[in-house]
């Protein structure tokens, strides 16, 4: 399989880093592919009629056969907190705490709400906590983590403690822990949506990467493959949004990281032009 081109490892060494993923001798080496050029403007999106066989949440373990049989449990729903639209940080995470608008909120350790910086020009949306983040409340931690971190790193940003221009903003588009790993249910992502809305409105950022399927399918409302959605850019209520793959499928389908450096890249010149 061809190496990566000279052009982009002098990029990357002139930044200070290597890929954003290990080195690894039984890794394959993935050829960068050369992207096209991206339409830089907001892209009206037709949502597609459903598949009819349910996909695979990209940031989750994969179920093991006796959940993958089973059927999923009626969702229960309950009230949802008043006054999302208006509350501010402090609120906010409050109502997502507290909150027992489905049944998730019998089965997880505790929410995870986001990291990062309040008003952070970058913003990082995610599908649902797995089970190393519905023990730590925070997003993206273990290997699917440190990987996005990497990712960050390549293009000069972090979740840790830095500048505004440095730091990103990540959240998630469900609050709780599916059980086992399993895919949210519409109705779920349905009760926690009013939370991302309000996180999207404080936060003002110049950008949204939207990580994985169903964060791609809350927030553009279609029910396009990632593939096809990637490579231009989107909007979401007048923020530029760019489509990429989830950490945790790039870990299971190295040959796709490429593909993400080049969502990277077109996230980076969204913020340059903007």
């Amino acid at each position: 399989m061809p190496r990566w081109t000279e052009r982009r490892l002098a990029m990357l060494r002139e930044m200070g880093v290597q890929h954003f993923w290990p080195t690894d001798e039984t890794e394959p080496e993935v050829a960068v592919m050369p992207a096209p050029q991206p339409a830089v403007g907001p892209v009206s999106v037709q949502p597609l009629a459903p598949s009819p066989s349910p996909p695979v949440r990209s940031g989750a373990r994969m179920p093991t056969p006796a959940a993958a049989a089973a059927p999923a449990a009626p969702v229960v729903l309950g009230p949802r907190p008043e006054g999302v639209a208006t509350m501010d940080w402090a609120a906010l995470r409050d109502a997502v705490s507290n909150c027992q608008a489905c049944t998730l909120c019998q089965t997880r350790k505790q929410t995870v709400f986001g990291v990062g910086h309040p008003q952070a020009s970058w913003m990082l949306v995610g599908e649902a906590p797995g089970e190393q983040e519905d023990r730590q409340g925070e997003p993206f931690v273990g290997r699917a983590g440190q990987l996005l971190d990497r990712m960050l790193h390549a293009v000069g940003l972090t979740r840790a403690d830095a500048p505004r221009e440095q730091q990103v903003f990540i959240a998630n588009v469900i609050k709780c822990r599916p059980p086992g790993n399993r895919n949210p249910q519409p109705e779920e992502v349905a009760q926690c949506e009013p939370f991302l809305q309000r996180q999207v409105q404080l936060v003002q950022p110049r950008l949204i990467l939207a990580m994985g399927r169903f964060a791609v399918q809350a927030l553009l409302k279609s029910t396009e493959p990632i593939g096809r959605l990637r490579g231009r850019v989107h909007d979401y209520q007048g923020v530029p949004l760019v489509v990429t793959y989830h950490p945790a499928y790039l870990l299971r389908n190295p040959a796709d990281k490429a593909l993400a450096w080049d969502d990277l890249c077109l996230a980076q010149e969204v913020i340059r032009q903007s």
